[in-house]
């Protein structure tokens, strides 16, 4: 099979460069777009899918269905479209659909009185679910000079696996999980790591990872989202509900195979590609190739015991960002009793207690302790924290509630994150260190409270001793450093209207407004690449700090012909987009 594929690989080149050549050179100032001199002919694009066993699609939006001028249209399917375009499922398993609609220009939304069209999503999509058909794709986007994106699920705050006139990677379908039951053996290495181990194709989500080592009552240190794919999440750093005991994703990553730019398919670990080793764990996805599998240390699944609480004041008492601040800067000596989770400040909010006559303000959240059934373990840390609010500052509400799971699995299953989706949002983030949330309770108040205007802020504990402690193979990964200080993930996100220029510039420059509460407060400290703006300024600081010159040589090095680009990636500062073509500067 290997010598077929290799014989239709060569059969496929061959006709690529003859091809090329006829239709003359093209113009390196931009990557090639439809109606240019360098797109490719109809039969260069059918020898690409007949090189990959027919895996090129070259689909047409969701919400087309819903409109009498496209092709797809079909009165019968529009109504199951909209009904679920808040879903996740719809975008995630879709080969162009974004899960947030700006990331796809809102070009083609599933409402008949709307315009629609493809501009806002790729032309072609190889449905890859090996390496050699990722190394096809690269080598085919890098020969033709054409824009070059990847897609797992859609699950994207930074639109990196959308844009229009390009040619996508789907990852989707590149599943599978092997387990290694007490050692692993690198590859070309003479290491091996002892304990429990998988290896899992890219393109697996945080759900099927979860269950799967559910089954082997074990778990992975893994995000909360359900389509959350392996592989973007690792490139980003990983942070997790589990990463204050465990360190980060990025931390346990043992091996790596992926397709770099130059259509190599490598193995990389601590004794070889070490380099690239480094930058994939945390340097960005979508940037210096593309992963086709993993290798992360698991943990024993441990049982979990869950506080669900609530307080809340009216908005307007003076001091109920006095409480939330006290609240808040309680939150590293709660990570160091190991407490971890999901605190949400509110502020400003509709009552839902007199039916949103008025407004309240306060804290709502999920929180964990492991290995214990005894609630009194996670209430003895909280109690007396709200009864310093209830003395100091009267007239909150308090809510407390109480869970035990068994095991992580049996948690999660009840308390992954439901991610809304179907709408235009922006984000802004920041890292919270101890200073931050302790050193000086005005400061804090005031950048808190201004940091929640638009409704609602996340402060996650999802930081903390196992975050700053962690040994990565190989020495160290290309995680912000700012992660190794931190101990709040905080999140601010606005939502706009679609089809509105106005609408989308206002939410964009919200969003700034926001976060620059936080990076006055914090200076020194940075953000999390995977949730956050695209429009962050001085972002290659702010996402890498000062690991992002070393990445910026990797990403010269492995790419110099700049085959990815990507908004906020390593080394795109080379290129930018005109409308919908990217150009050089």
């Amino acid at each position: 099979m290997s010598k077929i594929y290799t014989l239709i690989s060569l059969l496929f080149w061959i006709t690529v460069c003859v091809l090329a050549h006829a239709h003359g050179p093209r113009s390196p100032a931009c990557k090639s777009v439809p109606g240019s001199g360098g797109w490719p002919s109809l039969e260069t694009w059918t020898a690409l899918n007949q090189s990959i066993g027919g895996r090129l699609l070259q689909p047409t939006p969701p919400g087309a269905v819903c409109h009498p001028d496209q092709t797809s249209y079909n009165p019968a399917q529009c109504p199951l479209v909209q009904s679920s375009w808040f879903t996740e499922s719809l975008h995630s398993d879709d080969p162009v659909s974004a899960q947030w609609n700006n990331w796809n220009n809102d070009t083609c939304l599933p409402d008949p009185r709307a315009p629609c069209s493809a501009a806002g999503y790729p032309i072609y999509v190889i449905n890859a679910t090996t390496a050699e058909h990722v190394k096809a794709g690269i080598d085919f986007a890098r020969t033709q000079n054409i824009r070059l994106i990847v897609k797992n699920s859609g699950h994207d705050f930074t639109g990196r696996s959308s844009a229009p006139n390009s040619l996508s990677i789907w990852v989707h379908h590149m599943k599978g999980i092997k387990e290694h039951k007490k050692s692993f053996q690198l590859r070309s290495c003479n290491v091996t790591i002892e304990g429990h181990a998988i290896t899992a194709a890219a393109g697996t989500q945080m759900q099927e990872t979860y269950r799967a080592t559910a089954l082997l009552n074990r778990t992975v240190v893994g995000g909360n989202g359900r389509t959350v794919a392996l592989g973007g999440f690792i490139t980003g750093g990983g942070h997790s509900i589990l990463a204050p005991h465990y360190g980060m994703a990025a931390d346990q990553v043992l091996e790596m195979e992926l397709v770099t730019p130059m259509g190599e398919v490598l193995t990389a670990n601590e004794c070889q590609n070490t380099d690239l080793f480094w930058a994939f764990r945390g340097g960005g996805g979508s940037t210096f190739g593309v992963l086709t599998s993993i290798t992360l240390k698991t943990i024993p699944s441990p049982s979990v015991m869950t506080l669900t609480f609530q307080f809340a004041t009216s908005s307007s008492s003076p001091h109920a960002f006095d409480a939330i601040t006290y609240f808040i800067s309680q939150f590293p000596s709660l990570a160091d009793a190991g407490v971890t989770g999901y605190p949400i400040i509110f502020n400003g909010v509709a009552n839902g207690s007199d039916g949103g006559q008025t407004l309240a303000s306060g804290v709502i959240g999920k929180v964990i302790v492991l290995d214990t059934h005894n609630a009194t373990d996670i209430l003895a840390k909280f109690e007396p924290l709200f009864a310093h609010i209830n003395a100091t500052w009267p007239g909150f509400v308090f809510f407390t509630s109480t869970t035990y799971h068994p095991s992580f699995g049996a948690w999660y299953e009840e308390n992954y994150d439901p991610s809304p989706v179907g709408y235009g949002s922006v984000m802004g983030s920041r890292l919270l260190d101890t200073p931050a949330l302790a050193a000086n309770a005005t400061a804090t108040k005031l950048a808190l409270e201004r940091f929640s205007a638009g409704g609602q802020a996340t402060v996650y504990i999802v930081s903390g001793k196992g975050v700053w402690d962690a040994q990565p193979r190989g020495g160290s990964t290309a995680v912000n450093p700012a992660w190794r200080r931190a101990v709040v993930h905080a999140t601010a996100s606005v939502s706009f209207a679609p089809l509105n220029e106005t609408a989308r510039a206002a939410a964009i420059s919200q969003t700034n407004s926001l976060t620059a509460a936080l990076r006055e407060l914090t200076p020194s400290m940075g953000a999390y690449v995977n949730e956050a703006s695209r429009y962050e300024p001085d972002w290659q600081h702010t996402f890498w700090g000062d690991n992002y010159s070393r990445l910026l040589k990797i990403k010269r090095a492995v790419d110099p012909d700049d085959v990815f680009w990507c908004v906020p990636c390593v080394g795109n500062e080379r290129w930018h987009e005109v409308d919908d073509v990217l150009c050089r500067v």
